[in-house]
C-alpha cells in the first residue's frame, strides 16, 4: 500500500494559487519511507515559511506553522488560507480520502465570539461529511479542540485507465471583538500537531484498494 499510495501524489500549478516547487526527498524511519510532495497554498492567512506534503503509508500531513484570527475592541478579524493537492491514481486501484483531522485554541472574552470554517473539496466541489467541520466558539470559551471529520466521499475509480484529481481544504477563522473589554483579545487558531514528522496543520487520510 505505501508504494502504491507514494505514486498518488504530484506536483499541481494553479494559475491563482502560489505554487512552491519542492524536490522529492526520502528518507527511512522505522522501516516506513517518507517523501516530500509539494502543496499548493494562497490566502490573507497563510503564515510565511515553507509548507509541505509527507506521505507515510495510507496518511497524508500537511506541514505548516498555526493560522490564526485575532482581534481587540472593536474589530472583526477573518483570516483564511487554502490548501490544494493534486493526485494521480494509477490504473488497477480505487483510492478514497476517508478522513481529516486538526486541532487548535480559541479563547474568547466576555463579549466576544469566534467562527471556524473549515471547506473539504475534491474536484472544486464541497465534500459531504458526517461530523460539522465547522465549529462557533461563543463567549468565556477558552481551551483547545480536536477535529476529526470523516468524509463521505466515492472513491476514485482508476480501475481501467489512471485519475488524475485535486483535493482541497479551505479554511476561515474570525475573531469577533466587537463588544470585548478593552485591553483583551478574541483568538482562534488551527495549530500544528506534533509528530514525528514535525509540526503538522493537517492529517488526510486515505483508503486503497486493487481492482
Amino acid at each position: 500500500m505505501m508504494k502504491i499510495l507514494t505514486g498518488l501524489i504530484s506536483s499541481l500549478t494553479l494559475l491563482s494559487l502560489n505554487v512552491l516547487g519542492l524536490s522529492h526527498v526520502q528518507a527511512q524511519s522505522q522501516g516506513f519511507s517518507f517523501q516530500n510532495v509539494p502543496v499548493s497554498f494562497s490566502g490573507t492567512g497563510c503564515p510565511p515559511g515553507k509548507i509541505e506534503g509527507v506521505l507515510n503509508e495510507d496518511t497524508l500531513s500537511i506541514t505548516f506553522s498555526a493560522l490564526e484570527a485575532k482581534a481587540s475592541r472593536p474589530n472583526v478579524v477573518s483570516k483564511s488560507c487554502n490548501f490544494r493537492i493534486g493526485l494521480n491514481v494509477p490504473s488497477g486501484f480505487n483510492v478514497q480520502p476517508i478522513s481529516v483531522k486538526y486541532s487548535g485554541f480559541t479563547h474568547v472574552p466576555t463579549g466576544g465570539s469566534a467562527d471556524l470554517n473549515v471547506r473539504i473539496l475534491f474536484q472544486g466541489r464541497e465534500v459531504p461529511t458526517t461530523d460539522n467541520p465547522n465549529r462557533t466558539f461563543r463567549a468565556g470559551f477558552s481551551d483547545v479542540y480536536d477535529k476529526f471529520v470523516p468524509i463521505t466521499l466515492n472513491s476514485i475509480n482508476a480501475c481501467r485507465n489512471p485519475v488524475s484529481s485535486v483535493f482541497g481544504i479551505n479554511s476561515t477563522l474570525t475573531a469577533n471583538a466587537r463588544n470585548i473589554p478593552t485591553g483583551q483579545e478574541t483568538v482562534v487558531r488551527i495549530d500544528p500537531i506534533e509528530t514525528t514528522i514535525g509540526d503538522v496543520l493537517f492529517q488526510i487520510k486515505f483508503e486503497v484498494n486493487p481492482c
